[in-house]
């Protein structure tokens, strides 16, 4: 027999209160998470699942500085945005808090103190880059320059975004800060610092030999590559004016690194949790018998299987995690997820125009997760996904099922005859099904099971259109009776394997076939008094069940009325999305649109040469073999001439003929493709990158010069 761990202590990657949730977020940590969390619940599992705001980041104070508010302004805006979105979309965390609270300043204070009181750190005066103008010093993300690895002229002082590198913020080439845009000098300043080589040793056995074979390739490669390129001292205070208070004396105006401090809101948030539900948190972090599992995003691997395992293992009483099974990018139609650039489907304008479909978004991003590689979502994938399997599997066979039942037997399962070899076989093969989900489930491949789960609809699509019931109750009435009930007991089974990955619409499943719906409660979580809804499972029919007992629905329990457990989404809706996104990628251009630097100074006599008159274009023809260039005839008022404009990507030959033209005539002939070229038509680009025509006033002749 498997030996289970006694206890479970579930983190989510705590989310910046620096804006919104977007579906990045929930592909890589907080979808696969609730999976697991509701898996462990549903096998009555002790399981602490745990998160919270991260409100000390730089991120914070860029944001603030770029709405005019306060840092306390906007953790309380996007602190309530995400909690909301996150209990909107069902995800079921047993303790949601904050950093900003009491519990956690006094939670990090304390382990900075015990490692300071232990020498654990490093004190050391050290160059760091200074704003001047703004007469500060530039933590990691008030600096950006070039990445010295990659060449990405967009990193960030403590990463790249492009390649994933970790960084310091004076290994950039060409260092910016953000706040002023001037250039950074370097001044003197006093740290602690944490002396990752001193762990080297116990972070290589640990996580080179103990983790090699199960922890996710991704996770592995990033961790050896970083330890191999070898582990230096790493700052864990900063020169701040938001933050925790670096408790020692000698700190003033300094604050603790927020990757010192929003790892160790794991553990305040287990210790707010703890009080409220009366339990003693200590075991969940401190128990042998405890298994910490961390759900992360690409970008964070490196705090949380190297920064964040050192501290605990210098503070001496923590476990450390059993896995870090991190997920790669999510892109979004092709282009990589950005929130400064607003290239998003943020989760609250999701529940929005959604607000019935959480369970369609959480199977689209499962289904296409990012598990061991960047995966695109499409608005179009999404569609099919939500019209070809949901609705036309899961939701066909139990509306199929209820709805004969409800035909046949006013809705009373029915007592089953003897079974016949298809019948055994098909209930054989639903017994086998928790057992395989479980397994992918254990082993973080939810992609796997969510794959699984469907093809208990499958089984049971199938067993229908073999067995026809429909066909056979004319003749053998006492046959069908056995086909609806084996085909009932599918439908139970999939009211409780869809629960980790469709919540959802596993309690309205359950209300349908009137099966103990799962309830709705509520948590508190925080001392704030919010509270966070969630859908938990409180079902008498359990996942064990399924493997074990043969009568899921019994013969004589009378099931509900038919209802669509999914409805079809039209192409209008999808539409809809897609033109906002396209808005959203307009906008950007003109945004980001910068007018060409001024070229070198020419004299007046140079310009005076230039001969530019007013045209209209009488003929146009596309150049054979060539994609970009049109062959026109253009009425100068002087002549009409032969002019090859690169233009035949943007303008069709028919919309340009009789368009009055601004033409320079006096350029050197030039011979194109075999035609000579007899001067240029004038052309420049609008604010959306379009090209278009510099237009001539409307009442100029042919021929008249513009000077």
């Amino acid at each position: 027999m498997i030996q289970h761990p006694k206890r479970y202590t579930i983190t989510a990657a705590l989310p910046y209160t620096n804006g919104p949730i977007h579906i990045g977020h929930l592909a890589g940590v907080y979808v696969p998470s609730d999976i697991y969390a509701r898996f462990l619940r549903l096998q009555n599992r002790d399981v602490a699942f745990i998160c919270g705001s991260d409100e000390h980041g730089v991120a914070i104070s860029m944001k603030a500085k770029k709405e005019g508010i306060t840092p306390q302004e906007v953790i309380d805006k996007y602190d309530g945005i995400i909690r909301k979105s996150f209990a909107d979309f069902g995800i079921s965390f047993d303790n949601y808090s904050r950093t900003s609270a009491k519990i956690h300043h006094d939670t990090a204070s304390e382990f900075f103190r015990k490692l300071y009181e232990n020498g654990d750190f490093i004190e050391e005066t050290t160059e760091q880059l200074y704003d001047a103008k703004a007469d500060q010093f530039l933590a990691d993300r008030f600096v950006m320059g070039t990445c010295p690895k990659c060449g990405n002229e967009e990193a960030y002082g403590d990463q790249c975004e492009k390649c994933g590198s970790t960084l310091n913020a004076t290994d950039l080439i060409n260092p910016k800060s953000t706040i002023t845009g001037e250039t950074p000098v370097l001044k003197s300043t006093k740290h602690w610092f944490l002396p990752l080589d001193r762990y080297e040793d116990f972070l290589r056995e640990w996580i080179l030999v103990g983790h090699k074979n199960d922890w996710k390739p991704n996770v592995y490669g990033q961790v050896k590559s970083w330890i191999d390129g070898g582990l230096e001292p790493r700052a864990v205070t900063r020169d701040l004016d938001w933050g925790i208070d670096v408790p020692v004396e000698g700190a003033e105006g300094k604050k603790l690194y927020v990757w010192f401090d929003a790892p160790i809101g794991y553990i305040s948030s287990t210790k707010e949790w703890a009080l409220r539900e009366g339990k003693d948190w200590e075991p969940y972090w401190k128990s042998d018998d405890t298994k910490l599992v961390h759900f992360i995003g690409k970008d964070n691997i490196v705090f949380h299987c190297v920064i964040f395992p050192a501290m605990l293992k210098a503070e001496g009483s923590y476990i450390l995690p059993d896995n870090v099974p991190a997920n790669e990018f999510l892109n979004l139609e092709g282009n990589k997820l950005s929130t400064s650039k607003n290239w998003a489907v943020w989760l609250h304008e999701y529940l929005e125009d959604f607000p019935d479909k959480q369970d369609v978004l959480r199977y689209a991003l499962t289904s296409n997760a990012p598990e061991t590689k960047d995966n695109d979502f499409t608005w179009k994938d999404f569609q099919a996904r939500n019209n070809n399997e949901l609705v036309a599997i899961f939701g066909n066979f139990i509306n199929r099922v209820v709805v004969l039942t409800n035909k046949y037997y006013d809705g009373i399962v029915p007592t089953p005859n003897e079974f016949s070899d298809v019948d055994e076989a098909t209930l054989a093969e639903l017994k086998a099904y928790p057992a395989v989900i479980a397994s992918s489930v254990e082993r973080y491949r939810f992609r796997e099971a969510l794959g699984e789960l469907m093809n208990v609809a499958r089984l049971g699509n199938k067993y229908l259109a073999d067995e026809e019931p429909w066909k056979v109750i004319k003749d053998n009435p006492e046959r069908v009776k056995t086909q609806m009930y084996v085909a009932l007991q599918i439908a139970g089974a999939l009211s409780v394997l869809a629960e980790p990955f469709l919540p959802f619409t596993s309690e309205k499943l359950k209300r349908i076939l009137n099966a103990t719906p799962s309830s709705i409660s509520t948590f508190g979580i925080s001392d704030e008094t919010a509270v966070l809804a969630e859908v938990k499972n409180n079902s008498s029919l359990t996942w064990s069940d399924i493997s074990e007992n043969s009568d899921l629905i019994p013969a004589g329990h009378k099931i509900g009325e038919a209802e669509l457990l999914f409805a079809k989404i039209e192409d209008e809706e999808i539409q809809k999305q897609i033109d906002k996104l396209e808005a959203t990628k307009t906008a950007n251009k003109a945004e980001n649109k910068k007018a060409e630097p001024q070229k070198e100074l020419i004299q007046f006599e140079d310009f005076a040469k230039m001969d530019i008159r007013v045209g209209t274009i009488i003929e146009a023809e596309k150049m054979p073999k060539a994609n970009k260039l049109l062959v026109l005839k253009v009425d100068t008022g002087i002549d009409v001439r032969t002019i090859v404009s690169g233009i035949a990507e943007s303008f069709s030959p028919e919309e340009i003929v009789g368009r009055k033209v601004t033409v320079l005539v006096n350029l050197a002939p030039r011979a194109l493709r075999g035609v000579e070229s007899q001067g240029m038509i004038l052309m420049t680009t609008n604010a959306e990158g379009k090209l278009v025509f510099v237009n001539p006033d409307a009442e100029a002749g042919n021929g008249e010069t513009i000077n």
